[in-house]
């Protein structure tokens, strides 16, 4: 089967919204509001929402965000958002494929670093990510939410 790497297009918003039902569905937006953040999203210049389908089919997702640095000789950061497979495709290779090239694009963009957060705690996701190279060790991580909103 063809497997494609790319980066989403307008016309993905429907079957991106419907592999993220598969991560979560904790917080429903209204679809004027999911067209405005989709639209901002695809204009930010350091966005990147990359789209896995094999064989014609979406079958994983992340974002790569690429931010400006000051530090580290004025070479960029990258940090990883909404690592999604579809349930039905997950254990075959497919989102640790999608990391693999979603590092390498991150590499050859010249980021010092490629950051991600989970909040998971199958091991299986905990596997992935480290063999895809991130290290659960090396940093500290933390993360705040707005006064009274629970995490």
């Amino acid at each position: 089967m063809t497997v494609v790497l790319r980066e989403a297009e307008a016309s993905d918003l429907e079957a991106l919204l419907d592999l993220y039902r598969e991560m979560h569905d904790d917080e429903p937006a209204d679809p004027p509001v999911l067209d405005a953040a989709w639209t901002a999203l695809l204009a930010h210049p350091g966005a990147h929402p990359f789209l896995l389908e094999v064989g014609g089919r979406i079958t994983s997702s992340c974002v790569l965000f690429i931010h400006p640095n000051l530090s580290r000789g004025a070479r960029p950061f990258g940090l990883i958002e909404n690592v999604v497979t579809r349930t039905d495709c997950r254990r075959r290779g497919y989102a640790t494929r999608l990391l693999d090239l979603v590092l390498a694009l991150a590499w050859g963009r010249g980021c010092y670093k490629v950051m991600l957060l989970t909040g998971r705690t199958d091991p299986s996701v905990h596997r992935l990510y480290a063999r895809a190279g991130f290290l659960a060790d090396s940093k500290t991580g933390y993360v705040a939410y707005p006064p009274g909103k629970p995490a």
